[in-house]
C-alpha cells in the first residue's frame, strides 16, 4: 500500500508540473497579448506581472523536484534522515521566494484595477499571494518536527 500511495503522489506531482508548464507555454503569452491590448495604459504592469509569473515557475519546479526526492526517501525508508530535512528546507525556501514574488507583484495589479475599475482584483491578488505562505509554514513545521524526531531517534539509539 505504501508504494501505491507514493506512486499516486508522484503522479499528482507530475500532473501539477505539467499544468504549470502548460500555463507557462500557452496562458502567459496570451495574458501578455490580451492584457497589453485591453489595458494599454497598464501595459508595463502587465509585462512585469507576466515576467514575475515566469520567475515563480523556477522555484516552483525546484520545490517539485525536492518533493520527488522526499518521496523517494520515503520509498527507501530513509524518511528520518538529514536528506529529508534538507529537502523540506529547500521546499520552504522555494515557498518563501514564490510568496515574496507574488506579494511584490500585488502593487503591480493596481494600474490594471484602476483602468478596469475592479478593486477586487487587488484582494484576489493578495489571496493568491498568501497560498505559498501556507506551504512555506507547513514545510517549516514539518522540517522542525522531522529534526526533533531525528534528534529523539538518535538519543534513543544511544541509550539502547
Amino acid at each position: 500500500m505504501k508504494k501505491g500511495s507514493t506512486w499516486i503522489l508522484r503522479g499528482a506531482i507530475l500532473v501539477m508540473g505539467l499544468i504549470v508548464l502548460a500555463l507557462c507555454v500557452f496562458a502567459l503569452p496570451n495574458i501578455w497579448n490580451g492584457g497589453s491590448a485591453e489595458f494599454p495604459a497598464a501595459s508595463m504592469s502587465v509585462f512585469l506581472i507576466v515576467i514575475g509569473l515566469y520567475a515563480t515557475a523556477i522555484p516552483f519546479y525546484v520545490a517539485l523536484w525536492q518533493t520527488l526526492k522526499l518521496v523517494g526517501l520515503i520509498d527507501r525508508n530513509e524518511a528520518f534522515s538529514e536528506l529529508s530535512v534538507r529537502a523540506l528546507r529547500n521546499i520552504k525556501r522555494c515557498g518563501m521566494v514564490i510568496s515574496t514574488l507574488y506579494i511584490g507583484g500585488v502593487p503591480l495589479l493596481y494600474p490594471i484595477a484602476e483602468v478596469d475599475d475592479a478593486p477586487g482584483l487587488l484582494l484576489f491578488g493578495a489571496i493568491i499571494a498568501c497560498a505559498p505562505v501556507v506551504v512555506t509554514i507547513f514545510a517549516a513545521l514539518l522540517e522542525r518536527l522531522l529534526t526533533d524526531a531525528i534528534t529523539f531517534k538518535s538519543e534513543n539509539d544511544l541509550t539502547v
